[in-house]
C-alpha cells in the first residue's frame, strides 16, 4: 500500500487524506493506468476504513439512506 497505515494519522490528517483522494477520484477513473486505479482503489478503501472503524456512530442524514432516496423519488421533495 502507498502512503502512511491510515491507523497512524491523526484524525485532521485522516481527513485531509480523505478529501484529497476524493478530489481525484474521477480524474483517476477516466484517465489513470490500471496499476494507477488499483492504487486509488487500495489507499481509498484503506482510508474510509479507518474512518469507519473511528466513527462508527456518524451522523447518518436521512436523505442518504434508502428510505431518504425512495422519498425523494416520490416528487415531494
Amino acid at each position: 500500500m502507498n502512503g502512511v497505515d491510515p491507523g497512524r494519522l491523526d484524525d485532521k490528517e485522516l481527513i485531509k487524506e480523505l478529501e484529497t483522494i476524493h478530489r481525484t477520484r474521477h480524474t483517476t477513473l477516466l484517465h489513470g493506468s490500471n496499476d494507477a486505479l488499483r492504487a486509488h482503489n487500495e489507499r481509498m478503501a484503506a482510508l474510509e476504513g479507518e474512518y469507519l472503524r473511528r466513527h462508527p456512530r456518524r451522523s447518518v442524514a436521512a436523505g442518504r439512506t434508502r428510505a431518504g432516496a425512495r422519498e425523494r423519488g416520490n416528487g415531494d421533495s
